[in-house]
């Protein structure tokens, strides 16, 4: 049996101010933005060359905004990608790398979207 996770609810504050970030600093693509009346609005967006995306909006889901942490965004270079983020604006912190013996590095950076909903820049050592 496959299973697929293609949709992940993010819960925001404010629609617009949230979508200019993801597609303005963070680079995703807008999929959909449709509103179903004054209580229903959902506004998809994936990130490029992924297979899932997070979905905004309004009447989607009764989590408090900012109460979504630890969503990965695998990078192939990952200082690249800090890097990148950083020269659009967003706050990122620095580069952590995460090491063990014997074990190869995986390395980390970690930022927030306007409502605090955390994030984390990740790079698998492959």
């Amino acid at each position: 049996m496959d299973m697929k996770l293609e949709l992940v609810p993010v819960p925001v504050t404010d629609v617009d101010r949230a979508k200019a970030f993801y597609t303005e600093q963070l680079g995703f693509n807008a999929d959909l933005d449709q509103s179903f009346g004054e209580t229903f609005r959902v506004v998809q967006l994936t990130p490029p060359g992924s297979a899932c995306s997070i979905c905004i909006g309004v009447g989607i889901v009764d989590t408090a905004p900012g109460s979504v942490q630890g969503l990965h965004l695998v990078v192939s270079d990952i200082h690249a990608a800090r890097k990148e983020l950083a020269e659009r604006g967003v706050e990122i912190g620095e580069v952590e790398d995460m090491t063990a013996p014997g074990k190869p590095t995986v390395s980390y950076a970690a930022f927030k979207d306007p409502d605090g909903n955390g994030w984390t820049l990740q790079q698998l050592p492959y």
